[in-house]
């Protein structure tokens, strides 16, 4: 198995999460998004982000405007429809829980293998001393 592979897997089953919690604090340009994700290692590939911005945008999720720039061209500004909104609601409970259920999973195999080692015999060869 590719260990980046999977990486790459993890991280984008929670992009579309994370998207909607950067957008639901307000109006954000596309940019500062990918700055955001790129710099919480999340997610690097900014060809990954727009098509994802649209599918969003197409189900409802976000709408944009457009905002006049003194240094260019107009800039695009997503927001959260209310349906964004409930749906975020709703990632965020998942998360939660998701969260938590990892979280034992994680702790119980950390203790599991403690009480194993804890458990086995000391192989230290005492003879010599």
């Amino acid at each position: 198995m590719d260990l980046e592979n999977a990486k790459v897997q993890m991280r984008k089953g929670i992009l579309e999460f994370c998207i909607l919690h950067i957008i639901s604090r307000g109006e954000v340009y596309a940019s500062d998004m990918l700055e955001e994700l790129t710099s919480a290692k999340i997610m690097v590939v900014e060809g990954t982000l727009y098509p994802l911005l649209t599918r969003l945008k197409n189900s409802g999720l976000l709408d944009y405007k457009w905002v006049e720039s003194s240094s260019g061209p107009p800039r695009k500004y997503y927001v959260l429809t209310d349906n964004g909104k409930l749906f975020l609601e709703q990632l965020e409970s998942t998360w939660i829980q998701l969260q938590a259920s990892v979280g034992q999973v994680i702790h119980d195999s950390f203790y599991h293998h403690k009480e194993q080692d804890d458990s086995s015999p000391n192989t230290t060869d005492t003879a010599n001393e």
